[in-house]
């Protein structure tokens, strides 16, 4: 997108502010060639009075209060605010810049003053509970359940609290929105201000020369040409660990990967840690929870703190057990490959990939050969979809797009209707943020016409000019995974808004993506997608067989990692109010102690200082939701299996009784109706190797 102006001046003109008026483009997409940085603030104060003016209107309605001229009018307003929102905060993590990042400071703590106005509205809520008390008179049971989720979120978020308790909750809401924003901003400088820099080329022995070449050009970028530049992940694991010979090297990518947001630069966030986790107890104990897990949990899954650690606990022995032979496994290689060397965490996974070699003579850079990202994404994910669900991906280079990394995909269902529309943007840079994940731009709801418009995000090393994207195999199963998020939102057949496609619990929300994980491994789709970008020669069986074999290699390290930083959420957000830290540092380190998984080899898989996934990321008391979903996915997965694997049939069951409900039933309802039984465990240890 061009850059901003200084023009600040609200323009109510649909000719020169684009998000005043609905899109004319296919399916409402956004129109990003149009939008200018100094459309947002504009569009943000017009979108915020609007839409309070709507809902006063709704409260004040003389007429008695039905479904319809107050839940059904709710899911209608606001579509000003909404179009803004969904752009502004997509391109927050996916395309940053000065201009928006100094929006997002300005508008953040409006936008929660602004809900406040909503949810702490006495004549609004009155309204609602009139309209709960008679919910059971109405004949449509997602009416029903939307009306229970209203009442149930004005209620969360302090509609029953008095006036001083609302007026200090307010105040919570707005400062907590100021920091959550100077923790991303702050975050995102920090990781790119870390990223290593190398002065010559053998330090980057074993990388392969698609990765030279792009940190080559990273580093040019950069302005430092001549050099290389290894540019940080978002977890403390880095992926170019695994590849680099030079032990030098590895030591600094580690070192700096630990480093981020606590060095005592401008870029410390601990400070932000340790007020965030005040505001949250302290909000919780308002709303009359004993902490913000407590308040958290009551409207997931897993329902209270004491079942989520009941859950880490009992797997917490049998996964540092064999972290700890991992451990031993790679120290006992390095005494023989190189004799004096003691195994540290930065030769963990260079160490682990030469014995994946050995043991299953897996090479990953032999691996990659084989799996081109567009090979991958065509043949291999769209042939899955295509296989399960019978729809089919057309890309269209003729509607705009907010990157020019960013492709664009029409999805047609079997018979031909439209679906929505699907974005990829896959290749990493230092304007978006780490990670990977779904969102999306419009969702899908009857009540309103509209087809969901999503996008899935990656973070994949850009190669050098001329080379080829080639993925490991960590990467394609990524792939699978965010578009599960994709399905999830593009199959939603929901009435209304507020409970339509991915607006499930954190612990659901995560099965469906990872459901579709196994079928990275599905012997049609790696034979179709699995052939080497050179020679356009399928992977041999052999490889193939053994890439499948070594699934659960490496599960112990992967799987502490993992509930380490669960541990350590749960650790901060079951804190009661007025609990005082002094320290991050000695928190976590005492936390990761108490719960027996502090490992010398195996950091948090994110430290307490840029933990995004649970201080700006929403996530919070919910880190958990991963192994709680991979719990449902892997139970699933092996229904699938004892099916008949990748069938129509199969995702045609998957689609009616999951992906197109939305939240219009309880989730473990959805599970079980596409199981045919209730949960059980036993797949999911299977699944990581560690029965």
């Amino acid at each position: 997108m061009p850059p901003a102006t200084a023009a600040t001046a609200e323009v109510l003109d649909p000719a020169t502010n684009p998000f005043f008026a609905e899109s004319t483009l296919p399916y409402r997409m956004p129109p990003f060639d149009r939008i200018r940085d100094e459309h947002f603030l504009p569009a943000f104060a017009a979108g915020m009075r609007r839409h309070l003016a709507e809902v006063k209107a709704i409260a004040n309605d003389p007429a008695p209060p039905t479904f319809a001229n107050t839940i059904e009018a709710l899911e209608r307003s606001g579509d000003l605010l909404g179009r803004t929102s969904k752009v502004f905060f997509n391109l927050i993590g996916t395309d940053k810049n000065d201009a928006r990042q100094a929006i997002q400071t300005e508008v953040a703590p409006k936008l929660a003053a602004h809900q406040d106005e909503i949810w702490l509205d006495a004549a609004l809520f009155r309204r609602i509970e009139a309209v709960h008390a008679r919910r059971h008179e109405l004949s449509d049971p997602q009416a029903v359940r939307l009306v229970e989720r209203y009442r149930l979120n004005f209620v969360r978020n302090g509609a029953l609290l008095d006036a001083t308790a609302q007026q200090r909750l307010r105040a919570i809401n707005e400062e907590s929105s100021k920091l959550t924003t100077r923790f991303q901003d702050e975050l995102l400088a920090d990781t790119n201000d870390l990223a290593v820099l190398v002065d010559d080329a053998a330090g980057l022995a074993g990388l392969g020369d698609s990765g030279v070449s792009a940190a080559a050009d990273a580093a040019k970028a950069a302005g430092h040409a001549g050099k290389f530049l290894l540019p940080l992940q978002l977890p403390s694991s880095q992926g170019v660990l695994s590849s680099l010979d030079d032990r030098d090297t590895r030591r600094r990518v580690h070192e700096a990967s630990l480093q981020r947001c606590s060095r005592g630069n401008a870029h410390d966030t601990r400070a932000l840690v340790l007020r965030l986790a005040e505001l949250r107890a302290e909000r919780a104990q308002l709303l009359g929870y004993p902490n913000h897990a407590a308040y958290v949990l009551a409207d997931q899954m897993a329902g209270t703190p004491e079942a989520v650690l009941k859950m880490l606990r009992d797997m917490t022995p049998a996964i540092v057990a064999k972290a700890n032979q991992e451990a031993a496994d790679l120290q006992r290689h390095l005494d023989g490959a190189a004799p004096g060397t003691k195994l540290q965490p930065w030769d963990w996974a260079w160490a682990a990939e030469q014995v994946r070699k050995a043991r299953y003579d897996v090479d990953e850079a032999v691996v990659k050969q084989y799996f081109e990202l567009d090979s991958v994404l065509q043949k291999g994910l769209f042939f899955m979809a295509q296989q399960l669900y019978g729809i089919t991906l057309r890309e269209r280079k003729d509607l705009p797009v907010y990157h020019p990394d960013v492709r664009v995909f029409e999805v047609f269902d079997r018979d031909g209707s439209a679906v929505g529309v699907f974005l990829a943007d896959y290749y990493a840079r230092p304007s978006k943020r780490g990670g990977a994940w779904m969102s999306e731009f419009v969702d899908q709801s009857e009540l309103l016409g509209t087809l969901p418009v999503v996008v899935n995000v990656m973070n994949i090393g850009k190669p050098g000019q001329g080379q080829p994207t080639l993925l490991s195999f960590d990467e394609v199963t990524t792939l699978f995974h965010e578009f599960g998020h994709g399905v999830h939102g593009l199959f939603s057949r929901v009435r209304y808004p507020l409970i339509s496609g991915t607006n499930v619990p954190r612990d659901f929300v995560e099965f469906p993506s990872q459901f579709h994980e196994d079928f990275a491994f599905d012997p049609a789709v790696l034979q179709r997608c699995a052939v080497h970008w050179q020679s356009g020669a399928p992977m041999p069986q052999e490889l193939v067989d053994k890439v499948r074999r070594a699934r659960t290699f490496g599960q112990g390290f992967a799987s502490l990692e993992y509930i380490a930083a669960a541990l350590l959420d749960m650790a901060w957000h079951t804190l009661p109010a007025g609990a005082k830290v002094a320290d991050v540092e000695a928190f976590e380190a005492e936390a990761l102690a108490q719960a027996g998984v502090a490992h010398p080899m195996v950091p948090p898989r994110y430290r307490s200082a840029y933990f995004a996934h649970v201080w700006p990321g929403g996530y919070s008391a919910g880190y958990y939701a991963y192994l709680w979903s991979e719990a449902l996915a892997a139970d699933a997965f092996a229904a699938v299996m004892e099916r008949g694997g990748m069938t129509a049939a199969n995702g045609a069951a998957f689609r009616a009784a999951v992906l197109s409900r939305g939240l219009t039933q309880e989730p473990m309802s959805m599970f079980a109706a596409f199981r045919g039984r209730d949960l059980d465990t036993k797949a999911l240890l299977q699944r990581r190797g560690l029965l």
